[in-house]
């Protein structure tokens, strides 16, 4: 047997059908969806995904609208520091 079946995590379900792609790309959204994340509102690590979209923090019990599987984009190095120059040219 192959080994491939424990880099796959949660679509193991679909055994041989769908090919290895495509499972991998499916593998990588369940599990940035089942992540939980920090809340914008208190800033703690406790917000989970309700449906596609709605995200609810379990500290500051605020339900609020997202991405479908996370809740915001990911911030690269880049982004940030072009954000941070913008904000020292508005003061």
């Amino acid at each position: 047997m192959s080994n491939d079946k424990q880099s796959l995590g949660s679509v193991k379900r679909f055994g041989t059908r769908y090919g290895k792609t495509v499972k991998q790309r499916l593998a990588n959204i369940e599990e940035k969806a089942r992540q939980t994340y920090k809340c914008p509102y208190c800033r703690y690590k406790k917000v989970e995904r309700q449906a596609s979209g709605i995200w609810h923090c379990n500290k500051c019990d605020r339900t609020f609208t997202g991405k479908a599987y996370t809740v915001h984009e990911d911030i690269t190095e880049d982004d940030e520091d072009a954000t941070d120059e913008a904000d020292e040219d508005e003061t």
